[in-house]
């Protein structure tokens, strides 16, 4: 679960992170007051997205070179107008795609003096499983770039769990980035505090960046990524009340509700398989034979009749969807429970794509028969391969 550039702020700051001040707004009347709150006498006016590059960002409809999604001013009057200028537009940026997302948040943020700017990122590393640090004295510059061009500008380490955070990680984080005296010892501060935050709360990336030395010599987190560990939520009510779902796809909206691990993709075959490995293998296959999958849909090893019809209603609701295929090798997922599922779903929305159906396992041939009774116009396959080419060849046909 991803939030708010303002709402990781405020969740660094309970852990005494120095963050600036800001007010988050959500009309543009509110403006003027947020900025006589802040006093100025420079103003950061900053769109809230879920995605990066909001400064290069473009507005659809803006003129050719009109500034981005993240504008800097000493004006109260430019304040407001930036404010009416951002908030309801569409905000393109690398991360967006040419679809964008609109701006209904800004956050209008207090201006600093930089004398520096920095990268730092805490990540869990699959390798090791260990909670890992990158840094680098590239801040403020997309760090996939730094890695490619100079990689050696990048340094990373990891805590083992057994001991935490301790001293030397502070003095690793000092050293990549150049810092001695005063300032290496609150870059040592700043580690154990970043590392409390991420642990506390099950966070799974935290991403300052720029991270900013000020002109008076302070460390400061000038912008901050948070995403959380969704399989840790139950624990904290207080990040999940943070969830923004206007930012999220409404089919994995809806999926989450019947614990259904889904995720939209771009390709026009719709799949609802079992297994996460199965799952991907079938992505694969559909890439293989000339198609591109429309989304990840993993109904796990124990769904139930009413989770599968919901699957499939998900997957049917996505106008991009030309063809569908279920791909079930049954253990503990039994195939008459997708067959009965699968039938429900259809009667309840209709059938106009292909459906192709490959099941494998315990009650297959139960779940066949049912399938064979239905009278619906599903296409059989008789293993993996044969479901692919049949979908690819009926979504092109089609």
């Amino acid at each position: 679960m991803n939030i708010h550039e303002y709402q990781a702020k405020a969740v660094l700051k309970e852990f005494g992170l120095p963050v600036s001040r800001g007010v988050a707004i959500f009309k543009p009347e509110e403006a003027a007051a947020a900025a006589d709150a802040l006093g100025g006498p420079v103003w950061v006016v900053k769109s809230q997205i879920h995605a990066g590059g909001r400064g290069k960002g473009t507005f659809k409809g803006a003129p050719a070179g009109a500034k981005g999604g993240v504008r800097v001013t000493k004006s109260k009057d430019e304040v407001v107008q930036f404010a009416g200028e951002m908030l309801g537009a569409t905000l393109v940026t690398v991360q967006t795609g040419e679809a964008g997302k609109q701006v209904n948040r800004l956050y209008i943020e207090e201006g600093a003096s930089i004398a520096a700017e920095f990268y730092l990122s805490m990540l869990v590393d699959r390798e090791t499983g260990r909670v890992a640090f990158v840094v680098s004295t590239e801040g403020g510059m997309d760090i996939e770039q730094v890695a490619h061009d100079t990689p050696e500008k990048i340094v990373t380490f990891s805590v083992d769990p057994a001991t935490g955070i301790m001293p030397h990680h502070g003095r690793a984080v000092a050293k990549a980035l150049g810092l001695s005296g005063a300032q290496a010892k609150e870059a040592g501060a700043l580690t154990e505090k970043l590392y409390a935050a991420f642990t506390a709360k099950d966070m799974s990336m935290l991403e300052i960046n720029p991270l900013v030395l000020t002109g008076d010599g302070a460390l400061k987190c000038l912008d901050a990524k948070i995403s959380f560990d969704s399989n840790a939520l139950y624990r904290h009510p207080e990040i999940v009340a943070l969830r923004d779902e206007t930012e999220e796809d409404a089919k994995e909206i809806e999926a989450s509700k019947y614990d259904l691990a889904y995720i939209a993709l771009d390709g026009t075959i719709g799949c609802m398989v079992n297994g996460a490995g199965l799952a991907m293998a079938t992505l694969d296959i559909i890439k293989l034979y000339g198609e591109e999958p429309a989304n990840f849909l993993d109904v796990g090893g124990g769904a139930s009749e009413e989770k599968v019809t919901a699957a499939f209603k998900i997957i049917t609701a996505d106008p991009q969807v030309k063809g569908i295929l279920v791909n079930i090798f049954g253990g503990i997922m039994k195939c008459d429970v997708i067959a009965r599922g699968v039938i429900a779903a259809v009667k309840a929305v209709g059938l106009e794509v292909p459906l192709v159906v490959r099941l494998e396992g315990t009650n297959v041939e139960e779940g066949k028969e049912i399938i064979r009774n239905s009278g619906l116009n599903v296409i059989p396959a008789d293993d993996l391969d044969d479901a692919a080419q049949k979908i690819v060849a009926a979504v092109k046909k089609g």
